[in-house]
């Protein structure tokens, strides 16, 4: 106790100095929680996103579908097993066919994927209603409007498709934009073109025949199924997890420069204080104090500077955490192509656990670089410490 009444003696007598060494603490602390919340808040997000709007509770694949290789969508295909069967009948999944084809806007040609999903689904979060909605429409489509907007589509627009049936032959048929969509989720807007199930069945004469069936969340997928492969949400979002895993990089690196600058100023203010009171180092050893005690009360005295930024973080850095988790982030323009199901807005999560962490690392390394310059005390002579010397 007698250290610790002097270490604060000392913190308080340094005046403005401990302040400004914690100032710069806490802004470290308090910037790379916002960067660990943020990157937390948007992983969050994406997920939840992704789950309602794209993969459900899991989707069951046919074992040659691939979402990465077009040329796999000629016989990734076949009619669904009874076991899928029941579960859409009984709205507990939803069955995508999907076809590779063209389009045509404004005599122009872009390949994309004709999908075809069931207007009435209430499994996935997006528009599919819109698809049974214009009856007027011989062939009603729906598109994204990342879609919509990369080839000049509007709604109401009729536009061509072509599409290759079973047999190799080619056919094509006007259709009407019913619905342009706007959604977080870009993996269902570019490229995509989305029909009415029975439609596209027809048109490419594949009757009741699917591509990969999507399961309502909570439903327990059916056992095994020959010629279908289970994808579970861990798979279908391994991508997502990859992706937030590699941001996760950059706030490690973005961590560590915030807390090298308020280290700096600790070493710096600790190799000062060593230094100008030579005399008072002196003075405590002659009186009785141990070279251990002294490097102990050094060591003490930086780690408190920790202590005051933790305090000051929180005075400051609560109230302004709190506000950015309730109004969020604005996303810049063009980060919705990237990939990341993200909204307009971010919201980032701050859990008790990645706040208590970086206290945490923040108070140690305070910790370990306090200690490092009061190395020279243990080789320092009383008498030459009375004198103001270090030898």
């Amino acid at each position: 106790m007698t250290i610790l009444r002097l270490a604060l003696r000392n913190i308080i007598g340094t005046g403005i100095r401990a302040w400004l060494n914690a100032l710069i603490i806490s802004i470290g602390l308090v910037a790379a929680t916002w960067n660990q919340g943020l990157v937390s808040g948007m992983d969050e997000q994406a997920a939840q996103a992704s789950q309602a709007i794209e993969y459900g509770g899991g989707q069951f694949w046919h074992e040659r579908y691939d979402p990465y290789d077009p040329l796999t969508l000629e016989d990734a295909h076949a009619p669904l097993p009874p076991a899928l069967q029941e579960l859409v009948d009984n709205k507990k999944a939803t069955a995508i066919l999907v076809v590779q084809g063209s389009i045509y806007p404004h005599g122009r040609m872009r390949s994309l994927l004709l999908k075809g999903i069931d207007p009435g689904q209430g499994i996935l979060n997006f528009a599919t209603a819109s698809l049974a909605d214009n009856a007027a429409a011989e062939l009603p489509i729906l598109i994204g409007e990342r879609m919509a907007r990369a080839i000049g589509l509007t709604s109401g627009e009729v536009i061509t498709l072509r599409w290759r049936e079973p047999r190799g032959a080619f056919n094509a048929q006007d259709a009407t934009v019913t619905h342009i969509m706007k959604t977080t989720v870009s993996t269902i807007d570019n490229n995509q073109v989305w029909l009415p199930l029975a439609k596209l069945q027809a048109m490419a004469r594949l009757p009741g025949q699917a591509t990969l069936v999507v399961l309502a969340p909570g439903t327990p997928p059916p056992g095994s199924l020959p010629g279908w492969i289970f994808r579970d949400s861990d798979y279908l979002m391994r991508d997502l997890r990859e992706l937030v895993k590699t941001k996760s990089y950059g706030r490690v690196v973005f961590l560590i420069i915030f807390l090298s600058l308020g280290m700096l100023a600790i070493f710096d203010t600790q190799v000062l204080a060593i230094f100008r009171r030579r005399r008072e180092i002196g003075t405590l050893v002659a009186l009785g104090f141990t070279r251990g005690q002294v490097i102990r009360l050094f060591t003490l005295e930086g780690a408190l500077h920790g202590v005051l930024a933790v305090i000051l973080g929180a005075l400051y850095g609560l109230p302004l955490l709190w506000l950015q988790a309730r109004a969020g982030f604005a996303v810049p323009a063009g980060t919705e192509d990237m990939g990341i199901s993200i909204g307009e807005r971010i919201y980032p999560v701050y859990s008790a656990g990645l706040t208590f962490s970086i206290i945490l690392i923040a108070m140690v390394v305070t910790t370990i670089v306090s200690i490092m310059p009061t190395r020279r005390i243990a080789r320092l002579k009383p008498t030459d410490a009375l004198r103001g010397r270090m030898s």
